[in-house]
């Protein structure tokens, strides 16, 4: 059974996020619609990877990939005729997603000014690069430009070298990939909300925003004050000694931040005499640059003569995040994507069968199926087209109210949140803009590292009121009898549950799945963790850059000829935090139509690989195994980042030969530089221009003639960036003081439902009363017994 098979998604995109948007949702079963031009299709139909035989525009890996369960439907929209057709085919869906620059909607007479009064139930979501109220001059940005406008691009790699430019994201789409997870994710919440409403509304998604958003940790420290907010390339880094180191077979990425892994690392490489020279608690009181630079010496000394994946498992076991850098080829033969069957065999009558990424997420009653390959260009339009007609006359309900602003679509949703650190609050941060009510069960003996990491006070530590906004907390004691029963009577009274504890944390306590459906056959119950709930290296654990490097980002990012770079160090938790929110609301879907609940099971090293899903496709058509290539793109030149004055960087890319033209007319000698020179002399040629020129004043000239250029933007640029705050990204909570906090918001904008969090992150326990008196119904005296007995605090 799919959870979305009742949903019709009519998808006008023309690239990678509009598509990937509607891949997530047609995996679950909605019937995904897609429109294409006659003759030329989807552009990316026309990008690579491609097949050995067949021609564009059927053997593009990249379509393939991105349009598995989808039927192409051919239409000139640009005609009365294909628009009178467009217009039948839109009585009778359930939503529209799209990708276009603003203004291609009102063309078609679906803009967000017209589906209220013409379409009142129609979802209509669209993703642009800056948000659909953009101006006409950053309509046109590829993901290079997104990328270094949303503040990863100017701090990446971790670690920068400084004579060296600022790097895209990983592989070619990174950008579009998680644009199209956010667009996903306000698309299944918005059909959660009209299930109930009747209505439809307009999703603004930016792509943006969604890549700033994932920067919430330290971006919400900043933006409220409490955070270094500068110009420096490391602002978003960490001290300490983690990092990559080189073996026989590849490398492997260690991390190390408390002394159980200093502990378990000493008995890793048998007891040597030179870390009885660092004192014991050294990693959380005694850092210092000398002692990071020995101590990684010595490792990589040692590590050279270790296999990566057998010293990994040796570590892993002592309990030492140590994993391999992995590759597109290491993850196709992973023992445990194999076991979770990451990648299932497709089989296309142009690309032939292939074994493709799929999805991080693993639900239990309504799985993903891929049902049917990606569509030969115009395969279904006489099928799509003969359905028209019944389609159009579906009897759909009347909106059963006016047309104001309401809550966040998923008001009235109750989570429960059993997480720590960044990835699971993260997920309930989501859910909590999107209208549920979300209670954290916290513990004073079991501080969440956020309260309690370099702070003085367990209520105004800042990285916890950054990824924690709107929600409530009850302080309860898991590890007593009475604590644990105590949340099992929450879990009856809630529609969610989430937990990101070691692997099989929960079910030592007693709140496995299998417990908590007893206690309430309808819950929705998320499981997230490094590898997924079960398979053979279910067991290991790690953190955000563990993640990437077991998924295949850091074999990716790097600079040509160079070792394995992190995209960033703070990147990971979030991309697999909202997986998992999408997840949780497919769920809540499905059981809001059927009244069953299940369980999610969510991998974070399979939430970043399925961001990769072109260079698996590339592996399998090609047999090449993508690698590090700086900023280079095989389609676009120039594309990197260019020094300016004031160590400033700006992003260009250009795609067309009269985009080239316009660049070349500004440098002043169009006739002397040749495009197809060697991409370094070009670089050099381009550099040596912008060095002398203002970031950020270049950047709107080159706009202005038709060029996608970006200043690449500081942390000090993204806290005052004016587009952000006019669009409502950064905006203020009231805390128990009544002081007023900025924080990061949402990445999109609802018509109808917008972002509901006034409060900012509770104080430990804040909540006891309402949750345990109010919800749970016990008296004053009963609460004070509990305190007494320190199972409430």
């Amino acid at each position: 059974m799919s959870a979305l098979r009742h949903l019709r998604i009519l998808e006008l995109s023309n690239s990678v996020a509009g598509e990937y948007c509607g891949k997530l949702v047609g995996d679950f079963g909605a019937d995904v619609l897609k429109v294409e031009s006659p003759g030329a299709g989807s552009d990316t139909r026309r990008s690579g990877p491609f097949a050995a035989a067949g021609a564009a525009p059927e053997s593009s890996g990249l379509f393939g990939y991105l349009n598995t369960n989808k039927r192409s439907v051919c239409l000139d929209v640009t005609s009365p005729r294909g628009q009178e057709a467009l217009h039948t085919l839109i009585e009778g869906v359930d939503a529209i997603v799209d990708d276009h620059p603003s203004g291609y909607l009102e063309s078609l007479g679906i803009g967000p000014g017209d589906i209220g009064a013409r379409h009142p139930r129609l979802i209509v979501c669209a993703i642009t690069p800056f948000g659909y109220d953009a101006p006409a001059t950053m309509q046109k940005a590829y993901n290079l430009n997104v990328f270094h406008s949303s503040g990863w691009g100017y701090h990446s790699p971790t670690e920068p070298d400084l004579g060296k430019p600022p790097l895209k994201g990983a592989g070619r789409f990174h950008v579009e990939y998680e644009s199209g997870l956010s667009a996903a994710l306000a698309l299944v919440a918005a059909v959660y909300w009209r299930a109930s409403s009747g209505r439809g509304q307009f999703l603004d998604v930016s792509q943006q925003q969604s890549m700033a958003s994932l920067a919430d940790y330290v971006l919400g420290q900043m933006v409220a004050g409490t955070m270094e907010v500068s110009t420096r390339r490391q602002a978003f880094d960490l001290r300490g000694p983690a990092t990559f180191f080189q073996c026989l077979d590849g490398y492997v990425y260690l991390w190390m931040s408390e002394p159980g892994h200093w502990n378990g690392l000493r008995t890793l490489l048998g007891e040597p005499a030179w870390m009885l020279d660092f004192p014991e608690r050294w990693l959380e009181l005694h850092l210092s640059e000398d002692r990071i630079q020995r101590c990684r010496a010595h490792i990589a000394q040692w590590m050279q003569g270790q296999h990566k994946l057998e010293v990994a498992t040796r570590a892993q076991v002592l309990g030492v995040p140590v994993v391999p850098v992995n590759t597109v080829k290491d993850l196709f033969e992973s023992e445990q994507l194999l076991f979770r069957g990451f990648f299932p065999q497709i089989e296309h009558p142009v690309l032939g069968r292939l074994r493709y990424p799929t999805v991080p997420y693993r639900l239990s009653t309504t799985p993903t199926e891929i049902v049917r390959p990606a569509p030969l260009l115009g395969e279904h339009t006489e099928e799509i087209l003969g359905e028209a007609a019944a389609i159009a006359t579906r009897t759909v309900a009347a909106p059963n109210s006016p047309g104001q602003q309401q809550a966040g679509p998923l008001q009235g949703v109750r989570v429960l949140e059993l997480t720590k650190i960044w990835a699971g609050p993260y997920t309930g941060k989501l859910l909590a803009l999107l209208g549920a009510e979300v209670i954290r069960i916290e513990s004073h003996d079991s501080l969440d590292a956020t309260r309690r990491y370099g702070v003085k006070d367990i209520n105004d530590a800042p990285g916890f009121q950054a990824v924690n906004p709107g929600k409530c907390s009850v302080q309860l004691n898991v590890r007593t009898d009475e604590g644990r029963r105590l949340v099992k009577e929450l879990v009856r009274k809630s529609d969610l549950f989430i937990e990101n504890l070691r692997p099989g944390a929960a079910d030592r306590l007693g709140l496995g799945y299998e417990v908590l459906r007893t206690l309430r056959p309808d819950i929705v119950a998320v499981s997230m963790s490094m590898y997924g709930h079960a398979g053979p290296l279910s067991y290991q654990t790690g953190y955000a850059p563990c993640f990437s490097a077991l998924a295949g980002v850091c074999h990716l990012v790097g600079y040509e000829d160079g070792p394995p770079r992190l995209l960033n160090v703070r990147y990971g938790d979030s991309s697999y935090g909202t997986a998992a929110a999408f997840a949780a609301i497919v769920a809540l879907c499905h059981r809001q139509r059927t009244g069953q609940g299940q369980f999610v099971d969510v991998s974070a090293v399979e939430s970043l690989a399925a961001m990769l899903g072109d260079s698996f496709m590339e592996y399998s058509l090609t047999g090449r195994v993508p690698t590090r290539d700086g900023s280079r793109h095989p389609d676009m030149a120039p594309h990197g980042c260019y020094p300016c004055v004031g160590d400033e960087w700006i992003s260009i890319a250009v795609r067309t030969d009269e985009e080239w033209r316009a660049l070349c007319e500004a440098m002043g000698e169009p006739a002397v530089v040749s495009r197809q020179m060697h991409s370094q002399e070009l670089d050099e040629i381009v550099a040596n221009w912008t060095r002398t020129k203002d970031a950020r004043e270049l950047g709107a000239t080159l706009r202005a003639r038709g060029v996608a250029a970006f200043k690449s933007l500081s942390s000090i640029d993204l806290v005052g960036d004016e587009h952000l705050w006019e669009r409502g990204f950064f905006t203020h909570v009231t805390d128990n003081k009544q002081r007023s906090i900025p924080i990061v918001g949402a990445p999109w904008r609802m018509s109808a439902t917008p972002a509901a969090v006034h409060r900012a992150a509770p104080l430990l326990g804040e909540h006891n009363d309402y949750v345990l008196g109010e919800l749970l119904g016990l008296s004053a005296g009963e609460r004070q017994r509990l305190i007494e007995a320190k199972v409430v605090y």
